[in-house]
């Protein structure tokens, strides 16, 4: 039976081309690597490598045994990867997403875990057969014949202004009435990062990754700051309202700031998820 650890250190050879760094990639000696491609090539009883005096290089049988050998470790992990997930699918309702305002709704219990990353849309699909994650909300319909994507409501982006600001007292504003100003921003807010980006035009940003800090900053300055109609479900915003912040919440008009929420999962698997999926969906805001 083929060694995993030599295949890994084979790929790696192939990666870097000297004995020397592939010692060094995975932290062991070169006599160790060298006696590794011995043992490679008498388990495959083929040359792998050809010999000079200074220098060893692949065979051309070599190149091809790494290439076959790296997309055996990618589909070992891969399939451990899912078997882990598959276990833990089996005690915990895994949450994934790709925006992070639906993430205040869901309930907290024991059973229920939230993935730390943000999944791309793209992936959704993947991250839902191979048990990455469970249920995944996304501001995107999943086409797929295994999925269904189930709308939950839209998420309404506002930004909170210093009550001074001119258009405090506006029942609404538009991202060109925002153009010029500086804000400060939560990092991980998902797409809504790219909008602002885009639609404000001439806009500052300063960005935040904790949000200790970011509280911090809008209490001791003027600056504006973006929160949803979400937003109030979250216990961080709750503590420190817009108000104890001297600041007037303001919807964003335009009609891009009004993002669709949709929850994703396999079909095979609704009717366990159905009640948790109302319990979100009956505390969603009008």
């Amino acid at each position: 039976m083929l060694d995993y650890y030599l295949l890994e250190q084979l790929t790696t050879f192939a990666q870097t081309g000297t004995l020397t760094k592939t010692a060094a990639a995975l932290n062991i000696t070169q006599p160790s690597v060298t006696r590794g491609m011995q043992k490679l090539e008498e388990d495959f009883g083929v040359q792998l490598f050809e010999r000079q005096a200074n220098r060893i290089k692949l065979t051309p049988t070599g190149e091809l045994a790494a290439r076959e050998a790296e997309q055996l470790l990618t589909a070992s992990q891969t399939m451990l990867t899912k078997i882990q997930n598959f276990d833990r699918s089996q005690h915990f309702t895994m949450i994934g997403t790709t925006v992070p305002g639906p993430l205040t709704l869901v309930p907290d219990r024991d059973d229920v875990q939230i993935a730390k990353e943000f999944i791309a849309i793209e992936q959704i699909s993947n991250a839902l057969t191979t048990a990455e994650a469970t249920l995944i909300f996304s501001d995107q319909e999943i086409l797929d014949t295994t999925i269904e994507s189930r709308y939950l409501g839209h998420e309404q982006l506002q930004v909170n202004l210093d009550q001074f600001t001119l258009f405090a007292s506006q029942p609404t504003v538009s991202f060109q009435d925002l153009a010029g100003m500086s804000f400060v921003v939560m990092r991980a807010i998902g797409p809504w990062s790219d909008m602002i980006k885009t639609d404000i035009p001439h806009a500052q940003f300063m960005y935040q990754d904790d949000r200790a800090a970011f509280i911090e900053i809008i209490k001791h300055s003027s600056l504006p700051f973006f929160t949803s109609n979400l937003s109030q479900k979250d216990a961080f915003f709750k503590q420190l309202s817009p108000q104890q912040l001297d600041r007037i919440t303001v919807p964003i008009n335009d009609p891009q700031a009004k993002m669709p929420i949709y929850v994703n999962y396999l079909k095979s698997q609704k009717r366990q998820l159905l009640p948790l999926i109302d319990e979100i969906s009956a505390n969603w805001p009008e």
